[in-house]
């Protein structure tokens, strides 16, 4: 369905070390950007994929970035203790916790996630969807 999703960030390695350390128990991995002409970026990806893409940019319009209001960036985990890894490694790369890793009942039975902040506000979200895998 998607194609690529970017978050606007104000220290592309600061924001490299934060979501190389919650993307890696994910499965994504960071992968080269070819410069297009455009600002600095850097993007993860599944091994052997090509879409979906995830990317952190410099601001295009070179002003500084912004969280949305209501915007948020979910990630698939593989399963609980994923997303307990990557919401730990998130909060040691300097981001801040939105929400512990546990059970979300009201979501699904068996979905179980996590919430942090970059370190540029942008809202993330890491979601094992036992509900949806385990056919819950």
């Amino acid at each position: 369905m998607f194609s690529h999703v970017t978050v606007g960030v104000s220290d592309l390695s600061r924001a490299s070390d934060f979501y190389d350390a919650i993307l890696e128990p994910l499965g994504l991995r960071q992968r080269p950007v070819t410069p297009d002409g455009g600002p600095a970026a850097r993007c993860w990806i599944l091994p052997g994929a090509t879409l979906p893409r995830f990317y952190a940019y410099s601001p295009f319009n070179r002003q500084p970035p912004s969280a949305g209001n209501g915007s948020m960036v979910a990630f698939l985990a593989p399963n609980e203790e994923a997303v307990r890894i990557a919401h730990a490694a998130g909060l040691v790369a300097g981001g801040t916790d939105e929400g512990a890793p546990g059970p979300r009942p009201h979501y699904g039975q068996g979905y179980y996630g996590a919430y942090l902040r970059d370190p540029d506000g942008n809202k993330i979200h890491i979601a094992y969807r036992g509900d949806i895998l385990e056919g819950r």
